[in-house]
């Protein structure tokens, strides 16, 4: 079974979440707080050395690490990823301007307003983040305006790579409300099969049982 170390909070490890469950993949999560450090310690270096999540172990061993990269691997041979050539290449566009344009500005807000804190010096920084953002936003509306989705019209990654810190932009201050080809295709993404939400954790149940020693459940509904 596959194994996915993450860390609930992340928009980079909910894309590989929403990946598995919409291609019914069973995994097993692995929770790791960003904000202690537990991605700094030897075992998980080991696993990856750039120390971040999320990271995808496969049944052999081997571990995949940035999560675009995990979604292409897991994509690959599905209806997810385009067939042409020109289609994959647009949708490999998407996934360098998330993580080049997008990404560096949107999340990162969203991480100081609600995962790390604010502080003076990210204060200083925020309205340059915003405004990065909001012209990353500009770029997602105008791309949307009279489609559904982001490549060919059809649900693929770029989709959900995009998806996964759009949907909470308004966590790190966004106004959404301004971008109705955004927000009408946030819609159609939440509604796609074997849609989760960005915090889901199926094994609640077990751990509210008060079993910390059991095995993570494997995450497959």
């Amino acid at each position: 079974m596959l194994r996915l170390y993450d860390f609930l909070e992340s928009g980079n490890g909910y894309k590989v979440r929403l990946m598995l469950h919409r291609l019914a993949i069973p995994f097993e999560l692995v929770e790791l707080d960003i904000t202690k450090g537990e991605t700094r310690t030897p075992g998980f270096l080991s696993k990856n050395r750039n120390g971040r999540i999320p990271t995808l172990e496969l049944e052999d061993g081997t571990c995949l690490a940035e999560s675009n990269a995990i979604l292409c691997y897991l994509a690959e041979g599905t209806d997810l990823w385009p067939a042409g050539r020109l289609a994959r290449a647009r949708t490999l566009q998407w996934l360098f301007f998330e993580q080049y344009s997008h990404e560096p500005f949107v999340a990162v807000a969203r991480a100081w307003r609600r995962v790390f804190g604010m502080t003076p010096e990210r204060e200083a920084q925020l309205p340059g983040k915003m405004k990065g953002g909001y012209q990353a936003l500009d770029v997602m509306e105008d791309a949307l305006t009279g489609r559904r989705f982001l490549v060919d019209d059809r649900f693929g990654v770029a989709d959900i790579a995009l998806y996964a810190y759009t949907h909470v932009a308004g966590e790190g201050g966004f106004d959404l409300a301004r971008y109705p080809a955004i927000r009408a295709w946030l819609g159609r993404v939440a509604t796609e099969p074997r849609h989760v939400p960005i915090t889901w954790r199926p094994a609640d149940h077990a751990r509210q049982a008060g079993s910390p020693g059991a095995a993570p459940d494997p995450v497959f509904t």
